[in-house]
């Protein structure tokens, strides 16, 4: 079997959550979808999944985060152009999310932030490895 990732994050509203994804580029893949949780699919091997408090008690071990005031995670999406991020990051942000912070350029990496609406946080990225810094020997 292939590896994959699935990130499980709590949403008060859901429908409002999977229109937010679906405006990054996400898609929803119903098999694994109910009324309760859905399935957003980045690509073949990554996933996120959505869920009301309720379904995401179902399976948590610790109480839930407040993600609106208090940081639990970062997630990072690689894209494939800096006209991507940016792209991506307009469309999230018509679909109602927030960029807390301006945008990084590192020189080899292109980064900006956006929170959706129940404060979780995602860095979309661009970086050309080509323009990574090599370390300098004497």
């Amino acid at each position: 079997m292939t590896k994959q990732i699935f990130i499980n994050v709590v949403v008060k509203d859901l429908q409002k959550s999977m229109n937010f994804y679906a405006a990054l580029g996400f898609t929803n893949n119903p098999q694994f979808s109910d009324d309760e949780g859905k399935c957003m699919v980045w690509s073949e091997n990554i996933f996120l999944m959505i869920m009301t408090p309720e379904k995401f008690t179902t399976f948590a071990t610790k109480p839930i985060a407040d993600t609106k005031t208090k940081l639990a995670a970062l997630f990072s999406l690689s894209v494939e152009s800096i006209d991507e991020v940016n792209s991506i990051m307009n469309n999230g942000i018509k679909a109602g999310g927030i960029e807390p912070n301006e945008f990084k350029d590192y020189g080899f990496m292109y980064q900006r932030t956006i929170e959706d609406f129940d404060g979780h946080t995602w860095e979309i990225f661009f970086m050309d490895i080509t323009k990574f810094p090599t370390e300098q020997t004497s």
